[in-house]
């Protein structure tokens, strides 16, 4: 029998060729390994059949699920893995570590691959991940700028443009998949769940200097069905606060340059204008759904920003907001790239001053 090697957090896991999660495919959607690909031992149908019997009879158990697993290793040798040469070197895991992982590694390794498996298992690495992402958030040196402003002053592309300048950016919508709003999210996406979201922060907060200025923009404790950490929220509430503005009617064309798919699907709009009704009255939810019949777009967009969105809005400073009262403003003019540009080397000068 070859021994399986096997390694704990903290390691450096770029050393591996590949990181594989031996779980099934829901075990996965919910949350893996950053960069980790998927090859189940047992699939979720088989992981329950499994389960059911060993509450009866372990043993026809095992029995079962060494078949099982036996055969879609045989199918993962002669598919995935099939054209890996000497040198591959994967980590192997799966929920702590047990038997899916180490039987996966062990024909590996009688290959002559040299698997290792993660000790613990997923289970280890969502508690390393989540001790990590509280360290990160609570070091002192870690300071965030947090731009703040009502919908539609172009916040998420104002980020974007610091991003593709090389200015580091926590982008919370873009990892949660969700604009923020009653109509934030894209039709046919989904949310990750909590956990591969809180992986995802941690990802990319590990892979920040804390030296150097991290932009962000002002959210509340929940995006979509996501809910902001307790540190992140914590750590937002003591960053400085720049307030952006842009005229009514040019948030109005950013709105629907920003949400195209509005537009072209009037049905879905209407319908999630619905969810609207006990908070704006009837006769508002007509109003909206008359414009949008009529194809009014600007009027429309710029209704639903004064008498929903901006009466929403909970200003930086105020009593009930997490966030302290801002410490510069930025008025762009227009969404155009050059005010976008402009805007964003203000930015880069008042993160910088502090």
């Amino acid at each position: 029998m070859h021994h399986v090697e096997t390694i704990k957090l903290p390691h450096d896991l770029r050393e591996f060729t590949e990181i594989i999660d031996v779980r099934s495919p829901s075990e996965f959607s919910e949350d893996h390994l950053p960069g980790a690909i998927n090859l189940p031992v047992l699939n979720d149908d088989e992981r329950r059949k499994i389960g059911t019997l060993h509450k009866t009879s372990p043993f026809a158990a095992r029995r079962l699920g060494a078949g099982l697993i036996s055969a879609n290793i045989a199918r993962h040798l002669s598919d995935h893995l099939a054209e890996k040469d000497k040198s591959y070197a994967p980590l192997v895991h799966c929920w702590r570590g047990g038997m899916r992982s180490n039987s996966l590694a062990h024909v590996m390794r009688s290959i002559g691959w040299r698997a290792r498996v993660l000790e613990g298992g997923y289970k280890a690495f969502r508690t390393f991940s989540s001790r990590e992402l509280e360290h990160i958030l609570e070091h002192p040196e870690l300071q965030l700028t947090v731009l703040a402003g009502p919908t539609g002053v172009a916040k998420t592309r104002l980020l974007k443009t610091l991003q593709a300048r090389g200015a580091q950016v926590l982008d919370l919508e873009g990892l949660a998949k969700h604009k923020g709003s009653i109509l934030g999210l894209p039709p046919d996406t989904y949310q990750p769940s909590q956990k591969h979201f809180e992986t995802k922060l941690w990802k990319t907060l590990s892979e920040f200097d804390p030296s150097q200025p991290i932009f962000t923009e002002s959210e509340s404790n929940r995006i979509g069905k996501l809910h902001c950490p307790p540190a992140l929220w914590k750590k937002l509430a003591q960053s400085q606060v720049v307030s952006i503005s842009l005229p009514l009617k040019h948030r109005a064309a950013f709105l629907l340059d920003d949400y195209p798919y509005f537009t072209r699907s009037p049905q879905d709009l209407k319908s999630l204008l619905d969810k609207l009704i006990k908070l704006r009255g009837h006769d508002q939810i007509r109003e909206w759904q008359e414009q949008i019949d009529k194809q009014q777009w600007p009027d429309f967009v710029a209704s639903i920003l004064v008498n929903h969105y901006d009466l929403a809005y909970r200003q930086a400073g105020e009593e009930k907001s997490n966030y302290p009262a801002p410490s510069a403003e930025i008025e762009l003019p227009d969404f155009s790239h050059t005010s976008l540009q402009s805007a964003a080397d203000e930015l880069v000068q008042v993160a910088t001053r502090r």
